[in-house]
């Protein structure tokens, strides 16, 4: 399959990184993923560090062709300093199972690293981050699709579509369609995040948003990587009945 080469283009434009003295910007930082996700650890650059146990730095294969991003990490992500663990983790997993993508075959991060949260008695609730932090963030994105040059972005999840797409762009009119880039970079597919397919209202609600993730991972599957045999009839079927 062909590779993606050059610089990320279309992302890095819609949506402005910060200033020359971040972290991300280094020499150190650009040599590898592993050099990035070294120095992403001590970064500073907004003040959720603060408060965060740790960086939750991308992972997967230096060379994806289907890269995932979601929001920020999660309370999970957040201790065990993994992107994706937690249940809408778990629910992920299962989509990109009946979508026919092995998710160890695809590279997982966020548009935030750190996670941002409110207390609630003994538990720590998300909030949502905010333009800024969005903002101080994205640098580290534009090096992660620098290093691994998918084929296809998939962004999970208003939040992660607003800050690619822009803030005009509205999932509820633009989920599912590959967006192809105006110069080199990947395409895009924005779709539903995981954990808003486990907050649905109800059963019915949840078993359709479920249906148009795995869906939507087909789509992106299928233009990241032409030829491909796709979901199974097995996984087809069980497409509905996964979100439990």
């Amino acid at each position: 399959m062909p590779r993606s080469g050059g610089p990320t283009g279309g992302t890095q434009a819609d949506v402005g990184s910060g200033g020359v003295d971040h972290p991300a910007l280094l020499p150190d930082a650009r040599t590898s993923l592993e050099a990035a996700r070294t120095v992403a650890a001590g970064c500073t650059a907004c003040d959720l560090f603060a408060r965060a146990t740790q960086t939750v730095f991308g992972e997967g294969p230096g060379h994806a062709p289907l890269f995932l991003l979601g929001e920020q990490p999660g309370d999970r992500e957040d201790v065990e300093g993994h992107p994706f663990v937690g249940p809408a983790g778990e629910l992920l997993g299962r989509a990109l199972d009946d979508a026919g993508v092995r998710r160890e075959e695809a590279f997982v991060s966020n548009v935030v690293k750190h996670f941002k949260w409110k207390p609630q008695g003994k538990r720590r609730l998300h909030e949502r981050p905010n333009a800024a932090e969005i903002r101080a963030c994205r640098p580290w994105l534009d090096l992660e699709l620098d290093l691994v040059r998918p084929e296809v972005l998939v962004l999970l999840g208003a939040t992660a579509s607003a800050a690619v797409l822009g803030p005009a762009f509205r999932l509820t009119s633009g989920r599912g369609s590959v967006i192809e880039p105006d110069g080199v970079g990947p395409a895009r597919v924005a779709t539903f995040h995981p954990s808003a397919v486990l907050r649905a209202r109800d059963a019915e609600a949840r078993s359709t948003m479920y249906a148009s993730l795995v869906a939507d991972l087909v789509t992106a599957a299928a233009r990241a990587a032409p030829g491909l045999p796709g979901p199974g009839p097995s996984a087809v079927a069980r497409r509905s009945g996964s979100a439990r």
